[in-house]
């Protein structure tokens, strides 16, 4: 996918910053300590992790100068869709993250229970894609961490 052909449908164009990129990789890091806090609701611990998923998703559309356009619906869609360009990551994983944007939506708009399950898989996507988000800034855009 090339994220120069969504500028204007579901991207804009920005100029990467180091402050920026810092700031939701540390946000994304406080949000995968609080989902592992076993004293808060299972919802309330997948919507950490699940927030930590789309602000490392946002740091890859960063790292290559662009921003969800967030007055449009979908976004979060469009940043977890954009992965495989930013960062890499293989379809089936997208796919695994998407399924849980939909749970996450659910439990959002209509109060469904979250299980356990649902939890741990998402905290360990969370967990996955910083240290792939890490990685990735590390060999590629050094300058932004």
């Amino acid at each position: 996918m090339a994220l120069k052909s969504l500028v204007g449908i579901s991207l804009e164009p920005i100029a990467p910053a180091r402050e920026t990129i810092r700031r939701l990789l540390d946000g994304a890091s406080r949000h995968i300590a609080d989902a592992k806090v076993q004293a808060v609701s299972a919802e309330t611990r997948f919507g950490s992790a699940y927030t930590a998923v789309r602000m490392l998703a946002d740091v890859g559309l960063h790292a290559h100068g662009y921003r969800t356009l967030t007055s449009k619906p979908g976004h979060h869609q469009t940043a977890i869709q954009t992965l495989p360009t930013t960062f890499g990551i293989d379809a089936q994983t997208v796919v695994r993250l998407d399924k849980l944007r939909k749970q996450r939506n659910l439990t959002e708009y209509s109060g469904d229970i979250i299980p356990e399950s649902a939890v741990s898989e998402c905290l360990s996507q969370a967990e996955s894609l910083y240290a792939a988000a890490c990685n990735w800034l590390k060999v590629n855009r050094p300058e932004l961490l």
